[in-house]
């Protein structure tokens, strides 16, 4: 049993770059990486590639990163814990163990299986944000259980250099390797509230370390460019120490971990994981040197008898169309030209907005003291139940050039399908997982 391991947090989401984890990993001496990759909507999506393909739905970039990152990990023996399997974690294994073998190395990858819940879900089954029946949202295209620590300890214990998995908790992708190795009893709340506090702080990656903090007047941060993803050195009694490798940008403050730990978080005595109900009321951070913080305290209660799932289903589409003025009353020949467009097909839609990008278009108003603007970009955009209505948005303000106000330049359209999401709680007994060991 170890009394201290440090685990690095390589990536935040899907699209995160990828040159810090190999950083990581390359100076960081990690016992750990782990790469979380997964979004509500981002495993809806991966569930429709893979009923498109059946070898595809992991993550878009996962042969980018294994590539990169294989011979690292190799050499340096670090083991890695990652959610890129999405909604085929057997395909990515799969590609993972082929990117081995063209690299001639020796691999272990141990896939774990049993968050797709599909098969499992009752239609008539509330949902959390709506109240309303499953069945009442569309046809249902993915059901993924949140999965905590209990689906990892064993894959873990196959000693396994690479643990591939789809939907698990972001913050037990952190608090497993902790349980691992310092064998700590799972049905502790007090020290899996430690350790979720830990994994909750590394989950986001760059943000505790200057991303999505920064404001270069009231909050600086250098080297944004070259930000630096966080290590964390844990004991065995549940405090860690966070930095990052020296010569990186960022920065690691109790300002930058304050924020990262109320992020997404309701209610701070209640932060609800598979593992524990989580209190983050107590959790102490200080700034023991530059860019090195040291965490402790934090508790719980036990874990919940149920499990959140996350329901993708199919939402209709939505189209969209853009369009610039430019110079002398481009605000008025902007609102014009959005008065054209309501006029001629906004009754068409049950959602229709118009957007004037620049006054009001993130906050719904310039709350009555902006300027007048030398340049405006019109959006307009409108959800529909089929994709041709959903497209006749963006040729209508195509159609602007000629049919509508002067000087209107720079025009695109687009139209996507939409996946709305919905959650809905299920007996966790009820969800049976298990892992295969694939090797190169």
């Amino acid at each position: 049993m170890k009394k201290s391991i440090r685990i690095g947090s390589g990536a935040g989401f899907s699209g995160d770059r990828i040159e810090p984890a190999l950083i990581l990993t390359e100076k960081g001496n990690l016992d750990y990486l782990v790469l979380e990759c997964l979004a509500e909507r981002t495993i809806a999506l991966a569930q429709k590639q893979k009923q498109i393909n059946p070898s595809l739905g992991y993550d878009p970039l996962l042969e980018r990163r294994i590539e990169g990152l294989l011979p690292l990990l190799v050499k340096h023996r670090t083991r890695l814990v990652t959610n890129m399997g999405a909604a085929n974690p057997l395909a990515a294994g799969n590609k993972i163990i082929e990117i081995a073998k063209k690299q001639g190395l020796k691999v272990k990858v141990a896939v774990v299986h049993g968050d797709d819940v599909l098969s499992l879900l009752d239609p008539e089954e509330n949902c959390l944000e709506t109240g309303l029946p499953l069945q009442s949202h569309g046809k249902i295209v993915s059901a993924n259980a949140y999965l905590g620590i209990d689906t990892l300890l064993p894959a873990l214990q196959s000693e396994a250099d690479i643990i591939l998995t789809g939907r698990v908790a972001d913050p037990s992708l952190f608090l497993a390797p902790m349980v691992h190795e310092f064998s700590w009893n799972s049905n502790n709340p007090v020290l899996m509230g430690k350790g979720t506090v830990i994994g909750h702080l590394l989950e986001c990656a760059g943000q505790i370390t200057g991303g999505y903090f920064a404001d270069p007047v009231s909050k600086p941060v250098d080297g944004l460019e070259n930000l630096g993803f966080p290590f964390a050195d844990i004991l065995d009694n549940g405090t860690a120490t966070i930095s990052k490798v020296p010569g990186t940008g960022g920065k690691v403050s109790v300002q930058t971990a304050k924020e990262q730990l109320l992020y997404e978080v309701i209610d701070p005595s209640k932060y609800i994981t598979p593992d524990v109900v989580a209190d983050f009321r107590e959790v102490k951070i200080d700034q023991i040197e530059n860019d090195t913080i040291q965490i402790s305290g934090g508790s719980g209660k036990p874990k919940p008898e149920k499990l959140k799932v996350s329901v993708g289903y199919e939402a209709g589409f939505v189209g969209e169309g853009e369009i610039s003025y430019a110079g002398a009353h481009a605000l008025e020949r902007a609102k014009l030209a959005g008065v054209i467009i309501e006029k001629r097909i906004g009754h068409l839609y049950p959602e229709f907005r118009i957007d004037y990008i620049g006054l009001n278009s993130l906050h719904g108003t310039d709350f009555g003291n902006s300027p007048i603007p030398y340049e405006i970009r019109l959006r307009v955009s409108g959800k529909s139940k089929d994709q041709k209505t959903a497209a006749l948005i963006g040729e209508e303000v195509e159609a602007l050039y000629t049919n509508g106000p002067a000087g209107g330049g720079g025009a695109r359209k687009s139209v996507r399908e939409l996946l709305g999401v919905v959650s809905v709680l299920m007996d966790r007994n009820k969800v049976k997982t298990t892992f295969e060991i694939l090797e190169s």
